[in-house]
């Protein structure tokens, strides 16, 4: 594990109700979430391409060590947080990767979220079932 005499970058991803808190050091392109290595963390490899794509744009691929502290959220949101933190921490350590990160939509927080539940319906939008008689 790292600890903070070592020099990094810091970015706070977000997506949905996920909020990962992500570190990049200069290293060999390991990454470890929640003290667990990626490929124990998240099983599917759609999730590990996602978490990868900022270094993909930027051309960093195994320039990095990653750590980061995710909670919150499923899975997906979870990826999508790691992948938004992972990209402001980026335009941190170099800031000539801006454009190419903000062209991908990496920097941009994804504003969706669940719609609330209304009073009348069994939830957002999902009504009680009709019945003639």
């Amino acid at each position: 594990m790292y600890t903070s005499a070592k020099p990094y970058f810091y970015g706070t991803g977000r997506r949905k109700k996920s909020v990962a808190r992500v570190r990049v050091y200069p290293g060999t392109g390991s990454i470890t979430v929640n003290g667990k290595d990626i490929d124990e963390y998240f099983g599917l490899e759609t999730l590990k391409l996602i978490i990868n794509q900022p270094f993909g744009v930027t051309g960093t691929t195994g320039k990095f060590d990653i750590v980061v502290n995710v909670n919150g959220g499923g899975i997906s949101g979870q990826a999508g947080a790691i992948r938004h933190g992972i990209a402001r921490a980026l335009v941190l350590a170099d800031e000539t990767y801006r454009p190419a990160l903000k062209q991908a939509g990496f920097l941009t927080r994804d504003p969706r979220m669940k719609e609330r539940k209304k009073y009348g319906l069994k939830a957002a939008r999902r009504a009680p079932q009709f019945s003639k008689r």
